[in-house]
């Protein structure tokens, strides 16, 4: 697995300029460092519920090191609730939560590794419990050869967690008998043996993303060149080949923002091509970031200190953005730093 893939890690901070890159972790990679543990906290169930309010649930499970956590993070992309490492036993009540949020948790995903038999039985009772209520609920089980599972867990030089003090393919022959039953109760059967962490993404967009695109996110960000290039850039335009508003004293007070400037800024030779071709850019890279699966992006746009030129581009590059059916947010880095 030589691909990367994208992990987002949370909302977007338009104040932190959070990193939306792509890392060089595969499946198993991104698998075998999860921790243990279900990042949820539960609470009793409460009768009464309307049956319009039950969200919807989906279940993924599989082998170990076959890309459950990829699985799981394209859904968290696609607006769905995630929790992983979720005790079998406990599905029923994380669904009554969902439910009691009036909406809000419209779409929750549970991560299930069942690593013992008593494990299996719950998730069946869960799974029985859910049915008597009308819970609408789909099952995606990943495998892999065992091949691939072994070159896997071989290149992050971890054990398997079923392997005990036999081999690696012990512990994959172990789970692999043990999901057994599982494996035939799934809605969905994805083998990843062959597939890299971006067409294991479009498969998962192509079942739950619905006939929508999926959805990218986009930060403009002005900066100074002075102070630095942002760390997580994705893409980098340099304005400074357009007259500096600092050399004009009754603009230099004041910046990109303001109405005065922004006339001035494009007003310039060249200032308003260079928004209608860059902006035709942007079009056809948002439409293959779409394809490739990439949710963020980050297009740094640079002049000297950050206060005019950049700040004024930024405005207009977000407005095409935005009507491009981009979701956008405008940060300025380093105005007011002078």
């Amino acid at each position: 697995m030589s691909e990367h893939d994208t992990q987002p890690t949370g909302e977007r901070d338009q104040q932190a300029q959070e990193t939306h890159k792509e890392t060089g972790e595969d499946l198993t990679q991104q698998d075998a460092r999860q921790e243990d543990g279900a990042q949820v906290s539960t609470g009793s169930e409460t009768a009464g519920v309307p049956e319009a309010a039950i969200p919807e649930l989906v279940i993924i499970s599989g082998m170990s090191g076959a890309g459950r956590s990829t699985a799981a993070k394209c859904l968290e992309d696609l607006g769905w609730f995630v929790v992983d490492n979720l005790p079998p036993a406990l599905i029923p009540t994380m669904v009554e939560l969902g439910a009691r949020s009036q909406g809000n948790v419209a779409r929750i995903a549970v991560v299930v590794d069942v690593r013992g038999r008593r494990f299996f039985d719950n998730l069946r009772e869960s799974l029985a419990e859910l049915d008597s209520r009308g819970v609408t609920r789909r099952i995606v089980f990943l495998e892999s050869s065992d091949d691939a599972l072994v070159r896997r867990f071989e290149s992050v030089r971890r054990p398997h967690p079923l392997q005990g003090d036999g081999r690696i393919v012990d512990g994959i022959a172990a789970e692999r008998q043990l999901l057994r039953e599982l494996r035939g109760d799934a809605d969905l059967v994805i083998d990843t043996s062959s597939l890299n962490v971006h067409e294991l993404r479009a498969k998962m967009d192509a079942q739950f993303a619905g006939e929508e695109e999926p959805e990218l996110r986009a930060t403009v960000m002005s900066f100074g060149f002075k102070y630095g290039l942002p760390v997580d850039a994705d893409l980098v335009v340099d304005m400074r080949f357009l007259p500096n508003p600092h050399w004009v004293p009754e603009l230099r007070p004041f910046t990109g923002l303001n109405e005065e400037v922004s006339a001035y800024v494009f007003n310039q030779p060249g200032a308003k091509e260079f928004i209608d071709r860059y902006s035709e850019l942007l079009q056809l890279i948002a439409a293959g970031y779409r394809r490739e699966g990439k949710r963020y992006v980050t297009i740094a746009v640079g002049c000297t200190g950050g206060k005019h030129r950049s700040v004024a581009t930024s405005e207009k590059l977000a407005a095409r953005l935005a009507s491009q059916g981009v979701e956008t947010v405008v940060v300025h880095r380093d105005m007011g730093r002078e």
